[in-house]
């Protein structure tokens, strides 16, 4: 029987959604990856992670490459989530580029990926990701409006808002893999 295992790190409540859906969606845990032993790993065939993405990193994604000895002969799925629309290529290609320089070839080979659109709720922001929207905001203010993407401008009409893209519906293909 396989024994799969959900961890999550998730500091706005996003992540930690998709991750509860996913593990009432494959009756399996799902644990905090603070509270969540790698010495455990050996009784999980399949292990499914997910992180936020933060300013070029998934958080929490240490535990994977600093344990991948203990996982290396697992089923591997990471998931990520962030305000970056999964339907758009351009965002996948750079979450992409972005996990290639976190994960070795061989992670990277092994491990399926899959983004989930999250949200962002300002009121709750820590002053580091507040300051990276407003120094982002300042950015896309600066450039040509023709230039701006579809992504661009929604950050733009909505700042300061809070948005939630979660969508139970988005895990489908995920849970469809793991099965």
């Amino acid at each position: 029987m396989n024994k799969t295992a959900v961890i999550y790190e998730s500091k706005y409540g996003f992540t930690k959604r998709y991750a509860e859906w996913i593990a009432e969606a494959l009756s399996c845990p799902a644990f905090e990856r603070k509270k969540f032993c790698p010495k455990d790993f050996p009784q999980y065939d399949t292990v499914i992670y997910g992180g936020g993405l933060y300013a070029g990193s998934v958080s929490g994604i240490r535990l994977i490459t600093e344990n991948w000895r203990l996982l290396s002969d697992k089923k591997i799925v990471l998931f990520t989530c962030g305000l970056a629309n999964p339907e758009d290529p351009y965002n996948i290609s750079n979450i992409r580029e972005t996990l290639s320089k976190i994960l070795s070839d061989d992670m990277m080979k092994q491990i399926c990926l899959f983004h989930l659109q999250g949200g962002i709720d300002y009121s709750r922001l820590n002053l580091i990701h507040k300051t990276m929207m407003s120094i982002l905001r300042k950015m896309l203010l600066k450039k040509d409006e023709h230039s701006l993407r579809k992504e661009d401008r929604l950050i733009l009409e909505t700042y300061g808002q809070n948005l939630d893209f979660t969508n139970k519906e988005s895990i489908r293909p995920l849970v469809e893999y793991v099965l």
